[in-house]
Parts: C-alpha cells; sequence; structure tokens
C-alpha cells in the first residue's frame, strides 16, 4: 500500500448522518450492534440484507426505526403460506369504464422494503421478488416500472428447522449481500429491554438523521475508499477457497457440494470499502474483509449430506477457510 493510500481518512462530516443514525436507532433498540451496523452495510452498497433469528428478537422493529429514521418510503410485507405474488408486486386491473388495463402497483414500489419473515411463504411468492432485488425495476402486464433508488430489502425469517417455514430459493438468496443470524440479548441487556418495555410511557420521537438523496451521494465517497490489488487477491483467494478447498490446503472437497459464486467476491469488495468509510478510514485492510466475511458467505455455501452427518456446519468452514488462507 502506497504511503498516500495508507493515510486516508473519511471527512467527519461525511460521516455524521451514519453516527446520528445509530445514535436514534440506541433509543429504541438495545445492543444488537452488529445487526445496525450491517443494515448501514447496506444501504452503502445497495445490498439487500436477510435476517435470521427467532421471534422476539427485534429484527422488524430495528428495520421499522431504520426506515423512519433516513426519510425514506417504507412498505412491510407479511409474508404468509397464503400470500400471492401480485400481493408484493402488483397486478395489472380491468377499468370496465375505459375498456382497458392499469398497473396497480405493489408494496415493493418503495425504499425500504420489509419481507417479515419472507420462508413463510411458498417459491413462487418469493421469487416474485428476483427481478425487484436484482433488476429494480418490475413488470406488470406488458410494461416495466422502475422502483426508486435507494432500494433495499430487508428480509426477515426464522431458522429452518421452525414449524411452517419454505427454504428459500438458491437464485434469490445469492441475491442478499449479508446474512445476519440475530442471537439473544446477554443478561444486562435483556434487563435494560424488560425495564424499557414494560412501561406504558411513550417513546420519545425519533430524529430524521438524512434522507434518500443523502444516502446515494454518501455511497459516491464509499467507491473512493481505495482498496490494494492485495486485497482484491484476499478476497478471491477466501471465494476460491471454497469451491476448490483442496488447493489451499484445506481437507474439505468431501463436505462441500457448492461454494460461493462471483456475486460473493463482488459483494465482499463493496462491503469491506463501506466497513473501512464507516470506520473513518479511506483504505481497506485485510481486517475489514474479516469482519464482513462470515456474513456474506454464510449462505452462498451449500454443504452435502456427508458434512451433515459429521455434523460440519457452514460456520466452521468459513472459520477453516478464513484460518488456512494467507493475510497479505
Amino acid at each position: 500500500m502506497s504511503e498516500s493510500a495508507a493515510n486516508r481518512t473519511i471527512d467527519e462530516s461525511d460521516l455524521h448522518w451514519i453516527i446520528a443514525l445509530k445514535r436514534e436507532i440506541a433509543k429504541v433498540v438495545v445492543g444488537q450492534e452488529a445487526l445496525v451496523n450491517r443494515l448501514i452495510l447496506g444501504l452503502l452498497t445497495n445490498g439487500h440484507v436477510l435476517l435470521e433469528g427467532v421471534p422476539g428478537l427485534a429484527k422488524t422493529l430495528t428495520v421499522k426505526t431504520l426506515a423512519s429514521c433516513i426519510s425514506a418510503k417504507f412498505s412491510r410485507i407479511q409474508f404468509t403460506p397464503d400470500l400471492l405474488p401480485s400481493d408484493v408486486v402488483g397486478t395489472v386491473v380491468y377499468n370496465p369504464q375505459k375498456g382497458e388495463f392499469f398497473p396497480k402497483k405493489g408494496p415493493v414500489f418503495a425504499n425500504i422494503l420489509l419481507a417479515d419473515e419472507i420462508n413463510r411463504a411458498p417459491a413462487k411468492v418469493q421469487s416474485a421478488l428476483l427481478e425487484c432485488m436484482q433488476e429494480h425495476q418490475v413488470t406488470l402486464g406488458d410494461a416495466s416500472f422502475a422502483i426508486e433508488d435507494p432500494f433495499l430489502v430487508l428480509a426477515t425469517e426464522n431458522p429452518i428447522d421452525q414449524e411452517g417455514t419454505y427454504p428459500l430459493p438458491e437464485a434469490q438468496i445469492d441475491r442478499f449481500m449479508f446474512k445476519v443470524k440475530i442471537g439473544y440479548p446477554s443478561l444486562q441487556e435483556e434487563k435494560v429491554i424488560m425495564d424499557m418495555m414494560s412501561r406504558n410511557v411513550r417513546q420519545s420521537a425519533l430524529e430524521v438523521v438524512t434522507d434518500p438523496a443523502g444516502i446515494l451521494k454518501t455511497r459516491e465517497r464509499v467507491d473512493e475508499v481505495y482498496m490494494d490489488e492485495r486485497i482484491k487477491d484476499y478476497i478471491l483467494s477466501l471465494v476460491r477457497a471454497t469451491r476448490n478447498p483442496g488447493a489451499f490446503g484445506l481437507d474439505l472437497d468431501q463436505y462441500i457440494q457448492f461454494g460461493a459464486s462471483p456475486r460473493a467476491s463482488i459483494f465482499m469488495a463493496m462491503a469491506a470499502k463501506a466497513h473501512a468509510f464507516i470506520r473513518g478510514k479511506g483504505y481497506v485492510t485485510p481486517q475489514d474483509v474479516k469482519e464482513i466475511g462470515p456474513d456474506i458467505l454464510r449462505h452462498r455455501i451449500v454443504l452435502n449430506y456427508e458434512a451433515e452427518a459429521e455434523e460440519i456446519s457452514t460456520e466452521d468452514v468459513i472459520e477453516m477457510v478464513f484460518q488456512k488462507v494467507a493475510i497479505p
């Protein structure tokens, strides 16, 4: 890394709304710093986020609070087994007075879409989001309609082993930049939550800290963050190690059915830049990659039955990959 790159820092004014956003969310949500950081990284990189955890861990509350603080158009869809694709993207409706069809747009036309319990709906409904997530547009009848930027799908799901859930299609799950696993709060955090939520006092109003235009402007600053060629090679090695582990001295070939797609390399580079940015650095370090890597690889590595029989999880594979691949 050149000396000029190593000395790059981010102007505090660029981070003002990010710091304020964390402060506002903390008024409502106790703990969950990792979750909040991933949501902010999603905003800065145009990356969708999948949140997995049992009910009651403030996943939905965090997303709603985020939307209200950035003056964004917000929609929420509660996914259920009887939901139809038209309930998500919209449909065309016949007008008998005019004798013609006209589009009726669905809740997907928003800046932030909360897909609540996305794995409770069947695959045809989940797949209705595919075009929206990748192309930022919806096709209704013969016409296509653009979705305004920023457009972010923040989906929550319950663990697959819970009753009444459907696995997400591989094509859709690959379009999520992050899959974040939400854990239980600590004893101290849960005590604060209990004290906060057991009172009938109305919570103070949240402050709007930025708007969609401000987010798009900050994204341009994130793009300017420097990434050395050695960091790029490190990212590529991490991803390729999930596809051909033997080439990196990992004895995992018999456990991995499919490795991470090229989308993992792209998302890891984007997220590492954004992670460096919110840390106030103008350059990416290997630590930035290690911080965001597991959440990007988690849902892109498919293990086989042999791994399941030997109780080897995706988390174990990711840990071994990061331990084995040389750090630049």
